[in-house]
């Protein structure tokens, strides 16, 4: 089962290398990574997608706790949350195809970010599942290259 992890951690050189190690030296797979800094230039927001059973999510949780730089941990699939990733995808647009193109991009409210003669580059956000879908309509006409982020995600505000 896939969770989504949500690090606090000191935004310091070293700490992302000690957390994938963390993974890498216990045979735990890192499926997206996305890290960045947060509103307080000192704390970085990192948010990792990993494949597990329940006690060895635990036990990664207790493993990420243990490392001085880390802040917080958060295993995201015990919280209401929203997640989105954002993908680049070079596609064929030759004349016959443009129009077909340029309709499949704004039914899934994405935009057109660079153009030649032959292609488009689109750019579009949302859930894993969104974007798969974009993939599986557009290959028919010609996937020529793609970019993708790793997935980011927040818990949603309480409500009253």
């Amino acid at each position: 089962m896939k969770h989504t992890i949500s690090v606090l951690l000191q935004n310091k050189p070293g700490v992302l290398s000690r957390v994938t190690g963390l993974f890498s030296g216990r045979g735990f797979n890192i499926e997206s990574l996305s890290v960045a800094q947060t509103l307080d230039p000192e704390v970085s927001c990192l948010t990792l997608v990993t494949d597990g059973e329940d006690k060895i999510i635990e036990q990664i949780t207790k493993q990420l706790h243990k490392l001085i730089d880390v802040i917080k941990v958060t295993d995201m699939g015990e919280l209401d949350y929203v997640e989105r990733e954002m993908i680049i995808i070079r596609v064929k647009a030759e004349a016959e195809t443009r129009a077909e193109v340029l309709r499949i991009v704004d039914i899934f409210r994405g935009k057109v970010v660079d153009v030649s003669p032959k292609s488009y580059a689109v750019e579009l956000t949302g859930t894993s599942s969104k974007l798969q879908a974009v993939i599986d309509i557009l290959r028919p006409i010609g996937i020529q290259e793609i970019v993708r982020t790793g997935k980011i995600a927040m818990a949603r505000a309480k409500k009253l």
